[in-house]
């Protein structure tokens, strides 16, 4: 029984030779493999510095080009003006439709401008909110005044559900207002007739949402995904008359996201859309030690 048990010294040697082959063949596998996943972050890191350099030239380029058009713009609304009032003499019917097409046409290039500019900030980090207390109240009054000369040439309603029993906001109201000015702005751009309504309501104990609905064309539910994107426009023959740079929606999405919220929508087409964005009562802000 004993001699069963006794191990061959040549086996066993040739046994550990192999294990030991094996152990150095591994290492050196390994020590391949490490080599190319530090060659890999090393092309990473490279692609990321290339990627950040050019979102910072796109963003400069951005913000160099829309200071660059602000001047002209300016100037042709001024000349708009002037004519419009007829300090020069008196413009014909004619003359006046086609003094108006100037000042809605650079109106609506100079809203493109400021929305690349915009983007262009938020990309670079440069835009920060400046939360103060406020009165929704004052909010929806400010939005009505200023729709008032689009709403009264218009077949459309624009209706202000009065926000009764809400307690008042701490957040950026100049960023929220221009969230909800682009919303309507939407809104009213896409429904040829009925209503826009806007509200409030209480989303939790902590959160407020802010809708605004309209009778208009509705969205297919295969573009909701895809609405807030960069440069992101529906597919339709009301859209080919109304250009613009499909970035309104993705800067309130950005926006509400500033402001500690977020933005969504439901649609149906031919029936009419819900855009919204909930974002809380009281907006978190850095301290300066957390700054």
């Amino acid at each position: 029984m004993a001699e069963n048990l006794d191990l061959d010294p040549a086996a066993t040697a040739a046994e550990l030779q192999r294990l030991r082959d094996e152990a150095v063949a591994l290492r050196a596998e390994l020590d391949e493999t490490n080599q190319g996943v530090l060659a890999l972050y090393a092309e990473l890191d490279t692609q990321a510095d290339q990627l950040r350099e050019a979102s910072d030239l796109k963003s400069r380029f951005l913000s160099y080009m829309s200071h660059e058009f602000r001047t002209p713009l300016s100037s042709i609304l001024s000349i708009a003006s002037l004519l419009r009032d007829e300090l020069d003499g008196p413009l014909s019917p004619e003359q006046h439709k086609q003094v108006a097409f100037i000042t809605t046409a650079t109106r609506e290039l100079s809203d493109m401008v400021d929305d690349l500019l915009d983007l262009a900030k938020i990309e670079a980090g440069r835009i920060s909110i400046s939360p103060a207390w406020f009165d929704m109240f004052d909010l929806f009054s400010a939005l009505r005044g200023m729709f008032r000369p689009i709403v009264d040439s218009s077949t459309v309603d624009l209706i202000f559900e009065e926000p009764l029993g809400l307690p008042r906001l701490y957040t950026d109201d100049k960023k929220l207002g221009q969230i909800l000015r682009n919303f309507i702005s939407n809104s009213l751009k896409f429904t040829q007739q009925g209503e826009v309504r806007v509200c409030a309501t209480l989303e939790n104990a902590n959160e407020i949402r802010f809708s605004v609905s309209d009778s208009g064309i509705g969205i297919p539910e295969h573009l909701h995904g895809t609405l807030f994107e960069d440069f992101s426009q529906i597919d339709s023959p009301l859209q080919k008359r109304l250009r613009g740079t499909g970035l309104g929606l993705a800067l309130c999405k950005r926006f509400a996201q500033l402001l500690g919220g977020s933005v969504g929508l439901n649609s149906t087409p031919g029936v009419g859309s819900t855009f919204f964005v909930i974002i809380p009562l009281a907006v978190a802000v850095e301290s300066d030690d957390e700054a």
